[in-house]
């Protein structure tokens, strides 16, 4: 590390404990929502950086695979957000409710509300992003990967302890401005190197201007089911309540998809030239920070590495707190004084720190982690937590919807483990399966009460 990355990193620390240190009300809500007042700048701040912790893993992928990176971690999760948007949005922030789990207590009782919160805290724990940001900060510092992953783990809970919420809210505006401001600079200087958009297109291998990377259709069409999982994100849902308003919640979400389109642009190309200006890497986990040691003079290398952690923290803080939240909160469903909230959280941020830098040593993929936990958690909660918003006659019993989430969980958890070098059992995605018994078990339940 060069003394001004060190310079800039250590700024960075001290500025995100500046930011979240608060005394705050002393309401539950205030800590867990920031007190439901999130304007629409906040709120397109927050969940526009919390979807772009896996940054690394976008580069490894775009490096990888090509073009395909749009069609597989972009289009389908813009189509997601809009229909999160349009249909769920302002009826969500009229709830008042905390969280999902809640939700499920109010539709089918407090059996399927536990069931649903070790679904969400699966999805909440930030495995994949307490390895991205070890693999980085290892790049920097040549540091062993087990102590840089004890460190992500431990200094996100720290900060995120000091005021919950609000914690995270403030601190993603500053990571806001700097993850986009650091592929602003990387991505011109690099097109200019390799040509410009003719260059690029003409160096890269054919796979990589093919629509499906070369991995087939079932490959690319399965991250359209793992997008559904943005229907159940409770990253979504947590801010969406911590709203000001319904028209902000869904305008925010509205805002947030096109400037997603705008950052996926930017990485997905920084991926591709990355591949045409070094296409022997052995560590596609590090396309980014190599691209720019390559092109980049030495000051704005220092910047745009700040801007990876930048991005990577924005998620992990947000995931830290969710997953948090969810032991002290959702494993704890009922009334509580906000001490009680608030002692309860930060408990379950020591338990998500460890649980977290367990999980990062088991995995070397962030991709992979992705689309296990995805194909897991999305399958077995999609249609119950769908189903809250229908009418109660077109809704599952309690003992169908716990039913259909352990169900769904087992299977796709079996799919994964049957998994042999050439593919999954029959070539099926685990989703697949997995969405099926779900939806029969759902579907069945209905037309029994119904027609007996």
């Amino acid at each position: 590390m060069s003394p001004l990355t060190t310079f800039l990193l250590l700024a960075y620390v001290a500025t995100l404990i500046i930011l979240s240190r608060s005394r705050g009300r002393s309401q539950a809500v205030e800590f867990l929502l920031a007190g439901r007042r999130l304007t629409l700048p906040a709120f397109v701040a927050t969940l526009v950086t919390t979807w772009y912790g896996g940054i690394l893993g976008v580069g490894e992928y775009a490096w990888r695979y090509g073009i395909s990176t749009w069609l597989v971690f972009g289009v389908p999760y813009y189509l997601a957000a809009l229909g999160f948007a349009l249909l769920l949005a302002r009826k969500l922030r009229n709830t008042n409710a905390i969280s999902i789990p809640e939700l499920l207590e109010k539709t089918y009782g407090r059996f399927a509300a536990l069931t649903g919160s070790f679904g969400v805290l699966a999805l909440a724990l930030p495995v994949a992003y307490v390895l991205m940001l070890a693999s980085l900060l290892q790049f920097l510092t040549g540091l062993p990967l087990p102590i840089l992953v004890a460190l992500s783990a431990v200094f996100s809970a720290v900060y995120v302890a000091l005021s919950g919420f609000r914690a995270v809210v403030r601190t993603d505006v500053l990571q806001f401005v700097l993850m986009y401001g650091g592929f602003a600079i990387l991505l011109p200087v690099a097109l200019h190197r390799v040509g410009g958009f003719s260059g690029l297109w003409a160096a890269l291998p054919e796979s990589h201007i093919a629509w499906d990377g070369g991995l087939g259709w079932q490959a690319i069409v399965v991250w359209y089911l793992i997008a559904l999982q943005t229907m159940v994100e409770p990253t979504f849902y947590q801010r969406v309540f911590a709203a000001r308003s319904p028209r902000v919640a869904q305008t925010g979400v509205i805002i947030s998809v096109a400037l997603w389109a705008v950052f996926d642009f930017m990485t997905t190309f920084s991926g591709l030239a990355a591949r045409a200006l070094l296409p022997n890497l052995e560590q596609p986990l590090h396309a980014f920070p190599l691209l720019a040691e390559m092109v980049l003079p030495a000051p704005l290398v220092s910047l745009f590495l700040l801007a990876l952690v930048a991005t990577v923290m924005s998620t992990l803080d947000s995931y830290m707190f969710l997953a948090a939240a969810t032991i002290g909160h959702d494993l704890n469903l009922g009334e509580g004084d906000a001490q009680n909230e608030r002692r309860r959280t930060r408990i379950g941020l020591v338990f998500t720190a460890l649980m977290a830098a367990g999980g990062a040593l088991l995995f070397d993929s962030a991709v992979q982690v992705w689309h296990h936990v995805g194909s897991v958690v999305t399958s077995a909660l999609l249609l119950p937590v769908l189903a809250i918003h229908f009418p109660k006659r077109w809704r599952p019993s309690e003992r169908a919807a716990v039913a259909a989430m352990i169900s769904a969980a087992a299977i796709s958890i079996a799919w994964i483990l049957a998994a042999t070098h050439d593919g999954y059992p029959l070539g099926i995605e685990p989703m697949f399966p997995a969405l099926t018994v779900s939806a029969s078990i759902c579907l069945g339940d209905i037309w029994i009460r119904r027609y007996r």
